[in-house]
């Protein structure tokens, strides 16, 4: 397989169907087969038309002992997928921790979003860095105005989103950037940004959702969400906004006609903290400032389950975007915690292994330093760890196999899980 860095650090994949046939053939481990093949299913159609291809999957899933029946049988795409899903929740739930830690900025940052193998970190600085993670290269930088303090941000392919308060910037690929509206069009104080093209939206303290075109750089809807702040915000791909406000509700709006679906309610009225939604099972999950997780299905809009997993808040939960098994969340008291999005149950509780000793290495982008991770037993007393195997975790974002946090402190930690 050859990888080839095309517009810096997008990838594509240059596989001939021959070269990919002796990859089956080599390959005996069906499970990192299929970790790996999910993720270059969608980007080339070699891989997704290649009959030969099929033939050889099919061979491997009855070699593992599944049933290739014509009734059972599933396409390549979804049963590759399938099984590299269950690979990755074995792994979070009992593999090895192996944890890599790097100096990103030169100030304390406290947020990052991680999309297509690559990492975005900032917020605390007065610049945003573009990191790969197979390299810890910076791949590009993308600098805030001397007049402007990032709140938050978001992206995609093309383009960084970044909320300046009460105005917007965008970053493009090429380095050119561009800040709206004017200081007379300025909206009241904006607290959170999610961006899915061509829409931005800005989560604002009176409460409101603004929804600004990204092309025409004009706000087109004003949304009225909560009467209290707009704390965080989710997008669905079927135009839906889900915010969390400081008042304790999940509201969902229908972002193309402006009308309020649903509105969710939490047992405990602390205000929402952090707010995902997972698209293939329809489940939005929360988490608040005093340790609750809650989990609501959208098709029905009722509560599935609630769970107090800490007595602090609750700074961020995230999880694979094709995922429907785990759910990773991060908090002041430090502790990554993996829970069953169906379910709620903690599946386990991992912190840096500050006893052991530290290893690092330097490569030609970065001096990183290795740690293991350990897994706490149910009946350890978070309180009575040190503070220094367990940084508060003020955002974090999920991977294959893999966890990246940010700690509000100049590093960022990757996670990464193996059996």
């Amino acid at each position: 397989v050859r990888c080839t860095a095309v517009c810096k650090s997008w990838y594509s994949f240059s596989l001939s169907g021959s070269a990919l046939s002796i990859f089956f053939f080599k390959f005996k481990d069906f499970t990192l087969l299929a970790s790996f093949f999910v993720l270059l299913l969608l980007r080339n159609a070699v891989i997704r038309k290649s009959e030969l291809l099929q033939v050889l999957y099919f061979k491997l899933r009855r070699d593992s002992g599944e049933s290739t029946s014509s009734g059972q049988r599933k396409s390549m795409e979804f049963g590759l997928q399938e099984v590299a899903m269950k690979y990755h929740r074995l792994c979070l739930q009992r593999g090895r921790i192996d944890i890599h830690r790097w100096k990103a900025h030169s100030v304390g940052v406290d947020q990052c979003r991680m999309k297509m193998g690559l990492l975005l970190t900032g917020v605390g600085d007065k610049v945003m860095r573009l990191w790969s993670l197979d390299s810890y290269k910076c791949e590009e930088e993308y600098y805030i105005p001397d007049t402007a303090s990032l709140v938050d941000f978001d992206f995609d392919e093309s383009k960084i989103v970044g909320l300046l308060g009460s105005r917007v910037g965008i970053w493009t690929r090429n380095g050119k950037r561009s800040i709206f509206p004017s200081r007379e069009g300025t909206f009241s104080k904006g607290l959170c940004v999610r961006y899915i093209d061509p829409d931005a939206v800005i989560g604002c303290e009176d409460g409101t959702a603004r929804v600004f075109d990204m092309y025409s750089r004009t706000c087109s809807r004003i949304i009225k969400m909560h009467a209290g702040p707009v704390t965080c915000l989710a997008l669905s791909d079927d135009e839906l906004i889900l915010s969390g406000s400081s008042l304790g509700s999940v509201s969902i709006s229908d972002l193309a006609s402006d009308q309020r679906v649903a509105r969710l309610r939490s047992t405990d009225s602390a205000g929402i903290r952090t707010l995902c939604f997972n698209p293939c099972s329809h489940l939005v999950f929360a988490g608040t400032t005093v340790g609750y997780t809650y989990c609501w299905d959208l098709r029905t809009m009722k509560s599935l389950w609630e769970t107090r997993i800490s007595s602090n808040v609750l700074y961020s939960l995230s999880h694979l975007r094709s995922d429907n098994s785990t759910l990773a969340v991060g908090g002041i008291d430090g502790v990554l915690r993996v829970l069953n999005q169906n379910t709620g149950e903690v599946l386990s509780r991992c912190l840096i292994d500050d006893e052991r000793p530290i290893s690092s290495t330097r490569n030609m982008h970065a001096f990183i330093e290795k740690k293991k991770g350990i897994r706490l037993p149910e009946d350890a007393e978070v309180d009575r760890i040190p503070r220094t195997c367990r940084p508060p975790i003020t955002c974090l974002s999920v991977g294959m196999k893999k966890v990246v946090t940010a700690h509000n402190s100049k590093y960022i930690r990757m996670w990464k899980f193996n059996m």
